[in-house]
């Protein structure tokens, strides 16, 4: 050990007539240890908001879509044959899309009716792990116990609601709702319109955890989607999974180049844009916030070294007599704040893994899921963000120990021994 880090070491250390220095150094320490404790749970709760986001995105949306500029796709097998040989695209099923109204009784909501092929849906998207108390086969059929219910002599098709928007409607797995459309209903005696309207069977429910789907999705076959809605064999796209979610933009254009410019597509970047820029904005603004925490704590730091050096001028003076250079006695008060700044992120970081920890694990924070999208308070910790919190603590304690050090590099040690 060089004589610089033995000297500073001594230095740290408390004795009963500098107890005073000894306090601030603690304070000193404590201050920078909660600043990285509070980065690092924000900045953890704010990747997890984003991840869970995310996720719950893409569960109940496909990575691209691909439509035709005339509104619908008529040969949309053929489309999707196409669609899959493009490099990256790992699966395609064909969908149906539009805001209809759902009745029940006295009870009416509007919701957006999703046409999905049962068969095909759970390749693209990870709806089957948000549908409750059933399987998107219900779709297609009916329970025995259900089957009493008929429509012109036929057993009702399925429909799975969105959580909210069963509660909204009262209506629950075994009951049953009328789609109304706007789309193909009778003339009237005077020139209007008669709403199309089908019955249909509650069959399952469908829990994503983002309230604005759970309000508003109702999910039906293919086939009872065209019917509602009067397409014939036509659809309205195709929704397509990917490998890497990162590169939808280029396999997009892939996608067009491979089907002709009559098509066009959107994916789950785009159609979401807004939010997630806002939300990385978000992010970045809350460390730069936080950051001025540990310039608080780097504040005690250069206070603590002022008072370390007001305290031990007649050392200072004594280790230049007897040779110590002036940058020998930098190196002394720099370790000295390093050391303070090391033990202080190294406190922080393992205070804040264990505060994310609890809140993983026991979720004793709650969120009201209508405005907040999800139920819990998500926290996910990534080493990135870790080594990021921990560099700007240092680097900052670093910066802080400058001044003091200079001064007392330059101290006169005539000046400081002149009258002992």
């Amino acid at each position: 050990m060089s004589f610089e880090f033995f000297v500073g070491l001594r230095y740290l250390r408390a004795r009963r007539k500098q107890a005073f220095i000894s306090l601030i150094t603690f304070i000193s320490v404590a201050g920078v240890m909660l600043g990285v404790m509070a980065m690092m749970v924000v900045l953890a709760v704010m990747t997890g908001f984003g991840k869970d986001i995310k996720s719950k995105i893409l569960g109940a949306n496909a990575h691209i879509r691909v439509m035709s500029r005339d509104g619908k796709l008529d040969q949309h097998e053929e489309v999707m044959t196409g669609i899959e040989e493009v490099e990256g695209v790992k699966a395609s099923a064909p969908f149906i899309y539009s805001q209809i109204m759902l009745r029940r009784g006295s009870s009416v909501s509007g919701a957006i009716l999703r046409g999905i092929d049962p068969s095909r849906a759970g390749q693209v998207v990870d709806i089957e792990k948000s549908v409750k108390e059933t399987d998107l086969q219900a779709l297609t059929r009916v329970p025995d116990s259900h089957a009493g219910s008929t429509e012109g002599g036929k057993a009702s098709p399925g429909i799975i609601l969105g959580k909210e928007l069963s509660h909204l409607l009262a209506a629950y797995p075994g009951d049953e709702v009328y789609v109304v459309s706007p789309f193909g209903g009778s003339l009237t005696p005077i020139g209007g319109r008669i709403p199309h309207m089908k019955k249909f069977k509650v069959v399952g429910l469908f829990d994503s955890g983002m309230y604005d789907y759970d309000t508003s999705f109702a999910y039906v076959s293919i086939e009872s989607a065209q019917q509602i809605l009067r397409l014939g064999p036509s659809v309205h796209g195709v929704e397509v999974k990917v490998d890497d979610i990162y590169n939808v933009d280029q396999i997009s254009k892939s996608i067009v180049k491979r089907l002709g410019t009559g098509y066009w597509t959107q994916d789950w970047m785009q159609m979401n844009k807004n939010f997630f820029s806002a939300l990385k904005l978000e992010k970045t603004v809350m460390f730069i916030i936080l950051v001025l925490i540990i310039l608080v704590a780097a504040f005690n730091i250069i206070s603590t070294l002022i008072m370390m050096v007001m305290e031990k001028n007649k050392d200072i003076a004594i280790l230049k007599s007897m040779g110590a250079t002036s940058k020998s006695i930098m190196k002394i008060f720099m370790f000295d704040g390093l050391v303070i700044g090391v033990v202080g992120t190294i406190l922080g970081i393992m205070g804040g893994s264990v505060l994310c920890f609890l809140l993983k694990r026991y979720e004793f924070v709650k969120l009201p899921s209508d405005v907040y999208y999800i139920s819990t308070l998500p926290v996910r910790v990534q080493v990135v963000d870790v080594a990021l919190i921990a560099l700007s603590a240092i680097v900052i304690s670093f910066l802080a120990t400058l001044y003091p050090s200079y001064q007392a590099s330059r101290l006169d040690p005539a000046a400081a021994i002149r009258y002992e």
